[in-house]
């Protein structure tokens, strides 16, 4: 899927343009699902933890059961050798990917010497702050004992794509998703927080999740800039009594929510207080 402009892939030891085909019909990952990705991002000139990110992949990868067939360093190194090929200014996707070629001796496992990577860099901009509106999903997160829910695995996304398409026909950007308990998880692909009384919450990791290199950031911008941040557990009821709601992923960074469900949100003072601060650690790193 081309999510934006121009594409460059780096593949078999080259980069090549467009939507290059890397997988084969008879692949682990084409049938059984081993791929896993991460994503970062290149804007205004920087890629903020754009290590983080490559080193992340390697430790998804041994969780699907298989070998990284490089290292962090090699991939960090590829991306920003691809990145330089656009222009200073473009706005790109940055997408790191390893699958399993062969299965183990029960085929529905991945063989762990068999693994293969390719980098997709795609143009697609920033999303600006605006009107953002979140409802409630009637979909939920699994758990970690069924779930490779530890790694970033394509396998997953299935389930966050039904989570935003159903949000989206009711007329919402995107959805919380619970975990079996009634706690709030995240959204369909970003992590979550809420402001009550000044002070900042967001779910406390518990397996069904990723903890997002990003929410990790801007957990520590915002403890730095004096605000208190509390990881718990959070219910709906929670964020229908937030002052304040706000989101955190790789696509977008920061994202303020000026409605969920039928409540418009009075304030997102903080959320934008979080995307300046992380604005500025980007281009200071």
């Amino acid at each position: 899927m081309s999510l934006g402009g121009k594409i460059l892939t780096w593949f078999n030891g080259e980069w090549r343009e467009g939507n290059t085909m890397i997988m084969g019909a008879a692949d682990h990952a084409t049938w059984l699902g081993s791929m896993v990705f991460d994503g970062a991002r290149y804007f205004e000139g920087v890629m903020p933890d754009l290590d983080l990110h490559a080193q992340r992949i390697i430790r998804s990868a041994k969780s699907m059961g298989y070998a990284a067939p490089v290292d962090g360093d090699t991939i960090e190194g590829l991306i920003r050798e691809g990145v330089a090929k656009f222009a200073p200014d473009a706005e790109l996707y940055l997408r790191p990917m390893m699958w399993s070629l062969e299965g183990d001796e029960t085929m529905l496992g991945a063989d762990p010497t068999s693994g293969a990577y390719a980098i997709c860099i795609e143009e697609l901009p920033m999303q600006k702050a605006g009107d953002f509106a979140l409802t409630v999903s009637p979909y939920r997160r699994p758990r970690q004992d069924m779930a490779l829910t530890e790694a970033k695995a394509a396998c997953l996304y299935p389930n966050n794509g039904r989570i935003a398409q159903e949000a989206r026909s009711r007329g919402f950007n995107t959805a919380l998703s619970m975990d079996i308990d009634d706690n709030v998880a995240e959204t369909s692909s970003t992590n979550v927080f809420l402001v009550r009384d000044g002070e900042v919450f967001t779910p406390a990791p518990n397996g069904t999740f990723l903890n997002g290199i990003t929410r990790q950031r801007t957990i520590a911008l915002l403890k730095e800039d004096g605000l208190k941040v509390t990881e718990t557990s959070l219910t709906v009821k929670d964020f229908t009594e937030a002052n304040e709601i706000f989101l955190t992923g790789n696509a977008a960074k920061i994202t303020p929510v000026t409605r969920f469900e039928d409540k418009q949100m009075p304030s997102t003072q903080i959320g934008m207080r979080a995307r300046s601060l992380y604005w500025d650690y980007a281009h200071s790193s």
